[in-house]
């Protein structure tokens, strides 16, 4: 083991865990604001890739991005060429906070050292859920958070003569990599644990995602508990077993969602949250650390509809941590809000979108709301393409403050749960969203267009609660 870079003169020394969204962005920007001669920034990253986006990898392996390096906004070469020393193939692992340094092993040569640092910042990310099932890590079964666990992925399914996929769990990524094993030609089986999929929408809604998913030819199990994922002779998965029976598959993804990595946060004695994530103030500082940073996956997040901490990880929450970090650590001045939970993805054709609180998120905060549901379309009713649309809305009673919005339907759903996102961010009441003065013309939008028409209606139903 050997010291790497003792302190030494009045160059800053800032160390970055994590070669990804919110680590590199981080690092870009504090370079931005310093250069070199003020500020060295040495990045660790125990992956082979930098600055790639996981949210693409779906649309890589269905075919529909041609290839990894499209998901690779900038490579390690490029950083360094910025006046960053990113270090691949090196993981952290431990953080001395007393010490102001980190300990890093590179996979490739075994050496480990320690760094000094004046500024650390934690962007370790998340990782996959794998439950501790017989089977789970047999040839044949994957997970789907990195480029490596994509091409992997891909390796597998150029080898595998059979045709079966099963996708474990119904949330984004599993919806997701339901419809890129379609797109492969795959027959598909979702074994979902909850009563419909789409847990981030409340049920109601979930059941139009089942029901669609179906029409696409895809077997949908709710209510199903795997056990288990047999092997055959050859040691590959063959099925995936639940209490009521197996379901064979020559494929397995796990799509079940993921963790904050905060394993090495933990051990150093960092502050956590309720969902396992680092704990932050307003300008991405690890609480009661003045030189600690931390963002992206591995962070909870205030909800500023709830008022309470949650964990969300994505990629676009991820990239403004890292600005706001870079800008802080650079010398700037810079906050990050919260967050009002919006999210969308599709399956195929249909689009699914949510911002804001469900129903159970609601009761959980102790609110007192009214819900309405409307069907509606995409374009006015008489254009050619016009395709229906299911809004649900949440609203407070007495305030009729807008608390949360979710929509599936075809083309044009997904993205209208922006106006919901931006009312939300702006604590709107919903009857002054239906003064919103929204763009109109019959090939975008009818009249009235759904978010406004969900809107009138719950301001109506607030009214009649308090009547």
């Amino acid at each position: 083991m050997s010291v790497n870079g003792a302190r030494g003169g009045a160059r800053e020394r800032l160390v970055v865990i994590g070669g990804d969204a919110a680590g590199m962005s981080a690092a870009s920007q504090a370079r931005r604001l310093r250069g070199p001669d003020e500020l060295e920034i040495v990045a660790f990253e125990r992956g082979h890739f930098s600055s790639f986006s996981a949210c693409g990898i779906p649309y890589w392996v269905g075919g529909d991005v041609s290839g990894r390096d499209e998901l690779i906004a900038r490579t390690p070469e490029e950083h360094r060429a910025r006046g960053i020393d990113l270090r691949m193939r090196t993981e952290v692992t431990g953080i001395d906070v007393e010490g102001g340094r980190v300990r890093a092993r590179n996979a490739d040569t075994g050496d480990a050292y320690w760094t000094p640092y004046d500024k650390l910042v934690i962007a370790t990310g998340a990782r996959p859920v794998r439950p501790p099932l017989p089977g789970v890590d047999a040839p044949g079964v994957h997970g789907v958070q990195t480029l490596d666990d994509g091409q992997a992925l891909l390796d597998t399914m150029a080898r595998t003569r059979g045709r079966r996929a099963v996708v474990v769990g119904a949330g984004y990524i599993g919806v997701e990599m339901a419809e890129a094993m379609i797109n492969r030609g795959y027959e598909v089986t979702v074994v979902n644990r909850g009563s419909e999929p789409m847990s981030t929408l409340d049920p109601d809604m979930g059941r139009l995602v089942h029901g669609a998913m179906e029409g696409l030819g895809i077997t949908m199990v709710n209510g199903a508990e795997v056990t288990g994922l047999p092997t055959g002779d050859d040691g590959r998965v063959r099925a995936v077993a639940t209490a009521d029976g197996e379901y064979p598959a020559d494929v397995v993804v796990l799509g079940i969602g993921v963790r904050p990595e905060t394993g090495l946060a933990a051990a150093a004695g960092l502050p956590l949250g309720a969902h396992g994530g680092l704990l932050t103030d307003r300008a991405m500082r690890v609480r009661g650390h003045g030189n600690i940073w931390a963002g992206g996956d591995c962070v909870e997040v205030l909800d500023l509809v709830s008022g309470q901490e949650r964990y969300v990880p994505l990629g676009t929450h991820a990239n403004k941590h890292g600005q706001v970090i870079g800008a802080n650590v650079g010398g700037g001045y810079a906050t990050f809000p919260g967050v009002v939970g919006t999210a969308v993805s599709k399956v195929c054709d249909l689009e699914i979108a949510r911002t804001g609180l469900r129903e159970r998120d609601a009761l959980r905060a102790g609110l007192r709301f009214v819900t309405v549901t409307v069907e509606s379309t995409s374009r006015a009713g008489y254009y050619p393409g016009a395709s229906p649309m299911t809004v649900k809305m949440l609203a407070e009673l007495r305030t009729g403050r807008l608390l949360g919005v979710q929509i599936v339907g075809r083309e044009g759903a997904g993205k209208r749960v922006d106006i919901a996102a931006v009312a939300l961010t702006a604590g709107m009441t919903v009857e002054a969203m239906t003064a919103l003065d929204l763009g109109y013309a019959p090939p975008f939008s009818p009249v009235w267009d759904p978010v406004l028409v969900a809107a009138r209606k719950s301001t109506a139903a607030v009214r009649a609660a308090e009547a």
